[in-house]
This record gives C-alpha cells, sequence and structure tokens, in this order.
C-alpha cells in the first residue's frame, strides 16, 4: 500500500465507528464518516488529533443522500478503498409485541441502508478491480431468538446482502466481508463488567484492517468475533 487510501465508514458514533475512524486515520488514510445526524459527531471531532476527516450527516435510508456523500468524499479525498457499513437500528419484542412500523424502520436503516452503501461503494469500486467492503453483523443474522425477532429480520437481510455481493464482486476484485459481532461491544453501558467478557471496539476495528489487508487469494468473507470467554 504505497499509495495513501481512503476510507468510508458509514455509522459512526462514539463505540465501534468512531474506533475504526481512529483506526483507518492512524493507518494513514483519509477518511469520510457519517451518522444520521452530524451534530453528534461534533465531539469526536473536537478530541480528535487526525487531519483529513470528512464529516457528513447521512440517513442511510435515503440512496439520494447516500450518493451524495459518496460523491462528496470521492471529490475531496478520492475514490474509496475500504467502505464499512456500520449503522444499524433495533426493534425488539416478541413476535406479537413487535411494531411493524418500528421493524420497517429499523430495516430501512440496517439492510436497506446496507445496500444503499454497497451501490454506492460497489460503483466505485468495481470499475477500478479493487476495494474492501465490510459489513458490520450480529449474531442474530445466523439466527433468531425469543424477543429478537425483528432484529433478526434486520441482519438477516443484511448478511443475505453480503453474500451476495462478495460472490458477485469478488471475481471482479472487491473484498466483500459480513462480520458477526457475537457479544457486546465494550462501552459506557458495559461499565462494571469483567473487561474479558466484552469486546474490545480498537480490537475490533484493527481486525477490521486487517481484512482490508488480506491477499486476494486468501479472502475472508465470513468472520465471527466474540470474547475468548463467550459461549457459543
Amino acid at each position: 500500500m504505497s499509495e495513501r487510501e481512503n476510507a468510508v465508514i458509514v455509522g459512526v458514533g462514539p463505540g465501534l465507528g468512531w474506533h475504526l475512524v481512529e483506526a483507518c486515520a492512524g493507518a494513514g488514510m483519509r477518511v469520510a464518516l457519517a451518522a444520521r445526524r452530524r451534530e453528534r459527531l461534533e465531539a469526536l471531532l473536537a478530541a480528535s488529533s487526525f487531519g483529513d476527516l470528512l464529516a457528513a450527516g447521512c440517513d442511510v435510508a435515503d440512496a439520494e443522500a447516500v450518493e451524495a456523500l459518496f460523491a462528496e468524499a470521492e471529490s475531496e479525498q478520492g475514490p474509496p478503498d475500504l467502505v464499512v457499513f456500520n449503522a444499524s437500528a433495533r426493534a425488539l419484542g416478541g413476535i406479537l409485541e413487535l411494531d411493524p412500523e418500528q421493524v420497517e424502520q429499523a430495516w430501512k436503516v440496517g439492510a436497506l441502508g446496507g445496500l444503499h452503501v454497497a451501490q454506492a461503494a460497489l460503483r466505485r469500486m468495481a470499475g477500478r478491480g479493487k476495494g474492501t467492503l465490510i459489513f458490520t453483523g450480529a449474531t442474530a443474522g445466523l439466527r433468531g431468538s425469543k424477543g429478537f425477532g425483528g432484529f433478526a429480520m434486520v441482519k438477516f437481510s443484511l448478511r443475505a446482502l453480503a453474500q451476495s455481493a462478495a460472490r458477485e464482486f469478488g471475481p471482479q476484485g472487491v473484498h466483500v466481508v459480513h462480520v458477526n459481532i457475537d457479544g457486546q461491544i465494550a462501552s459506557a453501558r458495559t461499565e462494571g463488567r469483567d473487561p474479558k467478557e466484552v469486546l474490545d471496539p480498537a480490537a475490533i476495528a484493527e481486525t477490521y484492517l486487517m481484512l482490508h489487508r488480506q491477499h486476494p487469494t486468501a479472502w475472508t468473507q465470513e468472520l465471527d468475533l466474540r470474547p475468548s470467554v463467550e459461549k457459543f
């Protein structure tokens, strides 16, 4: 990687999303980052020592907004080499208690949004014959559970998209990966828990960079990440 690369991280908050930004910027990449509302990024940007960060608000459920994000990033920084779809929304509860409108909104963000980001990224990667597209998934994308039917609907859809895109665009030189995050990610909500029981977001981010650096003769298309003490 002699030439400086460009990354687009979609779905950035103070957790994994920001650690992905820091990992990419720390690796020398120019980074475009997006959250639904740009003001949510202000505190993170103010505390950052990295330059070449392009921050934007973007509703991933809006195809035009996603395309505008990628067009701005390409104009300001260049075509993307690494794109991460990290946006998510949840509709939790038993099947009979689920609000169909909430499920639909969660699907628009977590699944349809994934399609919008994939289309914008793949249009720019396939023609160049290179690039990495990573989807942040969850165990709900592998099996449904009581109380998680709505969330599973979203994550199954996202995993299916990743699998299909990997098969379609792999031969064109684009590496597509679905990462199953099997456990809680360390955050303010997990304070008080044994650190060994939660995933370190910085370690996850380093794994994403490892995936991006893989040689095309030995690509990972799906990967499980979990703490060593997690039961599975």
